[in-house]
This record gives C-alpha cells, structure tokens and sequence, in this order.
C-alpha cells in the first residue's frame, strides 16, 4: 500500500535484465549514487499501473549503471518484466542538503525578485548547467532561466547575485549585476 500522499522520487529507470539470475541494470537518476547501494526498500512505477512495493536484495554501481537484485525476481524473463519501471522513494526521504544547496526542482517555480523591485522579474522556468569556459578555465556554473514579462533572462546562480534563496516560500532574490540584462538581450 502506497504511504499517504505518496510524492515520489525517482532515483533510477530500469533498463534492461542483468546476467542471468534475475538482476536489472538501471539508469542513475539521481545525483548521489551511493544512497542506491544502502536502501533496501522502494517502489516500482511505470506507465503499466500503479506503482508497487519492492525489497531491494542488492545494489551495486557497475560502469556508471545501478545494477538492482530485487526479492523475487529470479530470472531473466522476471527481470525482462521490470524494464521501464522506476525505483522510486518517498520525496520526504530524499537527502538532506548542506546549508546554500538546492534541488533544481526546488528552484524551478520560484519568482525571482530584484532588490527593491515591487514586481517580480518573472519565475524560474529550469536551471541549466554552464559549460567550462575555455580560455580562462573557470569551474562550470548553473544558471537560473527566468521567464517574464520582459522575455527569458539567464541569472547566475551565484550567491553575490542570488542573495536570499526560500524555496519554501517560493521566492529568490537577486541583485543583478550591471550589464547583466544586456547579455540576455
């Protein structure tokens, strides 16, 4: 039976039967990997009706692939019937973040406000990754896309421009560097 209100969190997608005792290979989908190999409980959801309770037997990392043995899944005919489900938990077990560190789907929703300002700038439609740059070899970035009335505006993620982050409020604030919106136009 699924907790009450079951919000989910999917950390990995199965792809495909692994050997032939009944393990599945699944692709990574959350950013710690390790937490994979200690839970021991998840559900299995997919398009194919609700989703169901699993014990995990094991987990184990293997070339950047979770490699899942679940009680009761023997063979690969078992396995092949697991492909394209989700190993999800409940979003309250999800890890808990170091002070200044962010879900993206937390971020995503919020409005961003100007110091200041008495409307909003607009809300945070996803959060991208930037690249390295390539002369000075700065450490890659995020960017918060911002869509509003005035169009899209790419913010740093940076704590010099978002000064005050409340997910739970829904809210970010920000003190545009000069220039900034020129860059975005």
């Amino acid at each position: 039976m699924l907790p009450e209100p079951f919000a989910p969190l999917t950390l990995a997608r199965i792809l495909r039967p692994w050997g032939r005792h009944g393990e599945v290979a699944a692709q990574i989908l959350t950013d710690f990997p390790e937490r994979l190999t200690k839970i021991r409980e998840a559900w299995l959801a997919g398009e194919r009706g609700a989703p169901h309770a699993a014990k995990i037997i094991s987990c184990r990392i293997h070339l950047g692939q979770a490699i899942f043995r679940f009680d009761g899944v023997q063979t690969i005919s078992d396995a092949e019937g697991l492909r394209g489900l989700e190993v999800q938990v409940p979003l309250g077990e999800r890890v808990r973040l170091e002070e200044g560190r962010y879900f993206i789907a937390d971020l995503v929703g919020c409005q961003v406000w100007e110091d200041g300002a008495t409307a909003p700038l607009g809300t945070v439609q996803e959060v991208q990754r930037g690249g390295e740059a390539q002369r000075c070899r700065l450490p890659e970035s995020w960017n918060l896309v911002v869509a509003g009335p005035a169009g899209e505006l790419l913010i740093p993620l940076a704590a010099e421009i978002c000064t005050r982050i409340d997910t739970a409020a829904r809210r970010i604030e920000v003190r545009l560097p000069e220039g900034l919106r020129e860059l975005n136009a």
